[in-house]
């Protein structure tokens, strides 16, 4: 095992198992859902804030953990991220009630904020900027492995062992990234100097994004009421609040260092991420809706006309990562944006009252080939020139905009079928035009993604060395 000490691939296979198991939730649960509410007598509301608390807990902490990684070392945070998770999911698999279950997630959630913003910034450290698209290529194929497998995983093992076993595989992963993270992972924590955490950063930011993603989430539920109003009101108040508290600890070690966005392309990836997560989001929700509500495929056989998309994604994600390294990862995400947009408009043509599911292949191809080409060359294109005393706080901005992406994009496609079914337009119409809304946003994060700046070379500072390096100089210095 100390020969894979500091070895950048080893490193990036133990980052990947931890980073699997807390994506795999997101997916897994939903096809247990029937289950758990027969064998725990609980309600279906019961169970969904189940999935819907831990999206919440894990949209909520993930600046803080980001951050969290840059003072304490990103090593010792996501081993405390895969530790946290690993127990959790124990419990969740030994529940008797419903509350129970509810907690239990809640603190999964917990161990996933924790280690998630540190896989891409342990990427970033390990891997020079030349070899740095390859790894995040296999680190966003390993995403996609996880929306492929969650379904199908989580069928099994409902069918053969039961809806329990869902939380307990993660326990035997959990464990062996656990007894190799730190023989394989050096530490490789920036300077000596003792630092500390802005809990009032903490709270207020923590404070907001609850709040947005929240309103978002069960919005519809509650038919948007005074009391989810109030609460994206209150999530704006906050985020100002934040904002102006940062703005004064500039100097003090803040929350969020405001030189990140000093870098256009940092800022601007931000902007794509945020397109990228509302509008591929936005179309799975259609097009679930669409084939189940509309064509009325079982959930089996809806999950199988959208695996294309994410089987094709999977495949090429290492692939243009590769290729980021060698031309302007910016050229192969604009590519990946104009052929998901092209492959979106391609299903909204092919919609119909009767349409059969072997109609909806090639367009999910065209769909997955293009987000194949847009989570590797998004993380290399923003990190590219980030400080490494920073890269945590940046890998948590840019993974907290992302998952609050992900919510709006449910939310506002959700809203507005809601609409349009209210108004008796018919199913295939109200399908066909709310594809106006992903498509949009994903053409203005194209946009978006021109201005980035081309062929610019990090910054002296922000040149990572290799892991090997990192963990001789932190031996050197007693790190």
């Amino acid at each position: 095992m100390n020969r894979l000490r500091g070895n950048p691939w080893a490193i990036l296979i133990v980052l990947s198992l931890g980073f699997f198991m807390t994506l795999l939730d997101l997916t897994i649960v939903n096809i247990a859902i029937p289950s758990m509410i027969d064998d725990l007598h609980a309600s279906f509301d019961a169970v969904l804030w189940s999935l819907n608390g831990y999206i919440l807990v894990l949209a909520a902490l993930l600046i803080t953990a980001g951050r969290l990684g840059d003072l304490r070392g990103p090593r010792q945070l996501f081993a405390l991220g895969v530790a946290v998770f690993t127990l959790a999911s124990l419990v969740c698999g030994l529940v008797q009630n419903p509350a129970e279950l509810i907690a239990a997630r809640l603190v999964q959630g917990v161990g996933a904020a924790l280690l998630v913003p540190q896989t891409m910034t342990l990427i970033v450290r390990a891997f020079p900027a030349e070899r740095r698209g390859a790894a995040l290529g296999v680190w966003g194929a390993v995403a996609g492995v996880a929306a492929v497998a969650g379904p199908a995983l989580g069928g099994l093992l409902v069918s053969e062992l039961g809806w329990r076993w869902i939380f307990f595989v993660n326990v035997p992963v959990g464990a062996v990234v656990l007894a190799t993270v730190f023989t394989v992972v050096p530490d490789l924590r920036q300077g000596g100097a003792r630092h500390r955490l802005d809990f009032v950063g903490v709270a207020l930011s923590s404070a907001a994004v609850f709040c947005l993603a929240f309103a978002l989430t069960e919005g519809e539920r509650y038919h948007w009421n005074a009391v989810i109003w109030g609460l994206l009101f209150a999530a704006a108040a906050l985020f100002a609040a934040f904002a102006a508290q940062q703005r004064r600890r500039q100097a003090e070690e803040p929350l969020v260092p405001f030189q990140l966005f000093h870098d256009r392309n940092y800022t601007v990836m931000n902007a794509v991420s945020a397109s990228v997560s509302i509008g591929v989001l936005g179309l799975m929700l259609l097009l679930s809706l669409y084939f189940q509500s509309v064509l009325h495929f079982s959930a089996l056989k809806a999950g199988l006309a959208l695996a294309p998309a994410s089987a094709v994604s999977m495949a090429l994600a290492p692939f243009t990562g590769r290729l980021s390294d060698r031309i302007d990862g910016k050229f192969v995400l604009l590519a990946g944006m104009v052929l998901t947009a092209v492959g979106m408009l391609w299903s909204a043509l092919v919609m119909g009252p009767a349409t059969p599911w072997a109609a909806f292949v090639a367009p999910m191809v065209v769909v997955g080939a293009g987000n194949g080409c847009l989570i590797a060359p998004m993380a290399a294109v923003a990190m590219r020139g980030v400080d490494p005393a920073v890269v945590g706080a940046a890998s948590g901005v840019l993974n907290t905009v992302r998952q609050l992406g992900s919510v709006v994009g449910t939310a506002a496609v959700g809203a507005l079928v809601q609409v349009q079914t209210a108004d008796a337009r018919s199913g295939v119409s109200t399908m066909r035009t709310s594809m106006a809304l992903p498509i949009t946003v994903i053409l203005l994060g194209a946009v978006a993604c021109a201005a980035a700046r081309r062929d610019v070379s990090a910054k002296p500072a922000a040149e990572p060395a290799s892991a090997g390096a990192a963990a001789q100089d932190c031996g050197r210095s007693g790190g």
